[in-house]
């Protein structure tokens, strides 16, 4: 059995490009895994305990299970560990440290939801909650978004703005502004990214702020259910992650996102469309990424 450490990942230097393209992998192969819902245990307020298994094709032999807590007042208050099997054995493969497979494959999912199903004069970016999820996002679109600029907009919180812009100023197609209200960041912005972890009530109060044509990706859902029943289309990674959603039967359209990336159904059909993507992660994605990673370790 190995031990594999998030230095090891690190080390081995895989990229942007290729984290988004092994989440688009997984969503083509979602229909033949086993996927049980996440499942999720809260010892106190809101910290959690959520354990996410997946057997992947047959022809990967790999079966994984994901422990994700957050715990506050630990440092840091997310970790993710996985226990990766050999489904044809039964056999214990490796202990993988998972913090940057859920950092850059929640990322890497986020880039995949806003390439597809932003509009199409899309320039303006903007970014809440400026932690490790929403710099894998920065990262993994700015790879895949080479010849076009993208004017990034930051909501500040003490200096983390300041330094989330700094990390990224060697980018050449990136142009930084921090605001310091949410009503300012979202006015005009074609697309909102939120990576923050918890929230009391609403972002915005009031989502009339957002833009005909906005796409919003509330990478952990919190903040946004005002725009649940307002907003033109809803999009997932899976439905058993959004079917207990208080509004859930007042979308007024819903779809998988695999079924967009199959072809199966229309993503955007117009510039004008308000549309949500809660694309809250699966642990498809982390044992595809872990089985992967296993393998180019040899």
């Amino acid at each position: 059995m190995k031990s594999i450490t998030n230095h090891d990942i690190v080390d081995l230097g895989i990229s942007p490009e290729q984290c988004v393209e092994w989440v688009h992998d997984a969503f083509l192969l979602k229909s033949e895994c086993q996927l049980p819902a996440k499942m999720s245990v809260h010892p106190s307020g809101n910290d959690f305990f959520t354990t996410m298994p997946c057997l992947l094709p047959e022809s990967y032999g790999r079966f994984g299970v994901k422990v994700v807590s957050r715990i506050v007042g630990r440092a840091p208050s997310l970790k993710s560990d996985m226990m990766l099997f050999d489904s044809r054995s039964g056999a214990l493969e490796a202990l993988v440290e998972c913090d940057w497979i859920t950092a850059m494959r929640t990322g890497a999912v986020a880039a995949l939801a806003i390439k597809t199903l932003r509009s199409s004069t899309a320039r303006n970016y903007a970014f809440i909650g400026l932690g490790s999820t929403a710099r894998a996002t920065l990262r993994c679109l700015i790879a895949t978004c080479r010849d076009e600029e993208l004017n990034v907009r930051l909501y500040r919180y003490k200096d983390q703005a300041e330094r989330f812009a700094e990390e990224f100023n060697a980018a050449g197609n990136v142009r930084f502004s921090i605001v310091d209200t949410t009503e300012e960041l979202v006015r005009d912005a074609d697309v909102v990214v939120s990576c923050i972890t918890d929230a009391n009530g609403y972002i915005v109060d009031d989502e009339s702020l957002f833009k005909p044509g906005v796409l919003v990706v509330p990478v952990h859902t919190r903040g946004f259910q005002n725009c649940d029943t307002t907003f033109d289309k809803v999009f997932a990674d899976d439905t058993d992650h959004v079917k207990g959603f208080k509004y859930f039967s007042q979308f007024r359209e819903y779809h998988q996102l695999e079924e967009v990336l199959k072809g199966a159904t229309a993503g955007r059909t117009s510039d004008t469309e308000r549309i949500l993507a809660y694309n809250i992660g699966l642990g498809l994605h982390d044992v595809l990424y872990a089985s992967r990673i296993y393998d180019m370790l040899g």
